[in-house]
């Protein structure tokens, strides 16, 4: 008789296809259909069903006048409380980073096609530094947060090369490239094939004067691993 595994045997098959209703429904903006859920998981349309409500009185999904299902409100109020605990959390890191590269430390997420800084820490002991607002936002395709963002992703045909670079090195490092004079190294946080992250996001430094860049990517790197860690 064949063994399952660890992750089949630890799963909680009615919360997982749950999970997976939500993910299934945050791919369409037009909504889905009970039939065409039911299709999807392979289920039952009363399986389905009975998920769909489960999920509706928590206010996770809900149901447009045609009776199609589309995220709920509810996914937001869990979506600001994960941001603030993400915050909390990686502030020490990001506090750490500061101090030690004399720079600005950031910590970014993707959401959609951009990138925006959720987190920004400065460092103490520098009398000039550069302000980064929380809340700065910028295509994924630019700057040193969005191409080590697109680097901890499979490898594309579209990958230009500094995001090539960036994979091979672990980090990127881009010149005046949103900013005139500005530098700034970033990498992502990775997580493992037993602790996936649920997230895209990366950690990284900027400063208006030249780094010491190599020194600094290590510092970057290093951090990344450790919130990573953190976060698994």
């Amino acid at each position: 008789m064949k063994t399952p595994s660890p992750a089949k045997t630890n799963t909680l098959q009615t919360l997982d296809r749950g999970l997976q209703v939500l993910a299934l429904i945050a791919t369409r903006a037009g909504g889905w259909s009970i039939a065409e859920l039911a299709a999807e998981l392979g289920v039952h349309r009363a399986i389905a069903y009975r998920l769909v409500a489960t999920l509706e009185q928590h206010g996770l999904i809900a149901r447009l006048r045609d009776g199609r299902i589309v995220t709920g409100a509810g996914v937001l109020r869990l979506s600001a409380n994960f941001e603030s605990q993400l915050r909390t959390l990686a502030r020490p890191f990001l506090q750490e980073l500061a101090e030690a590269s004399g720079a600005t430390a950031f910590l970014t997420v993707a959401q959609g096609e951009d990138c925006t800084a959720i987190q920004v820490c400065e460092p103490q002991a520098v009398d000039f530094r550069m302000s980064y607002r929380v809340g700065s936002r910028h295509p994924v395709t630019a700057g040193a947060a969005g191409i080590a963002i697109l680097a901890a992703r499979p490898a594309a045909a579209s990958d230009g090369d500094a995001v090539k670079e960036a994979r091979r090195l672990g980090y990127s490092l881009t010149r005046g490239e949103l900013q005139k004079g500005a530098v700034g190294i970033a990498s992502a946080l990775l997580g493992t094939a037993a602790a996936p992250l649920p997230f895209e996001a990366c950690v990284g430094v900027v400063a208006m004067e030249d780094l010491d860049s190599a020194r600094c990517a290590r510092l970057v790197t290093a951090c990344a691993r450790e919130l990573a860690a953190a976060l698994a």
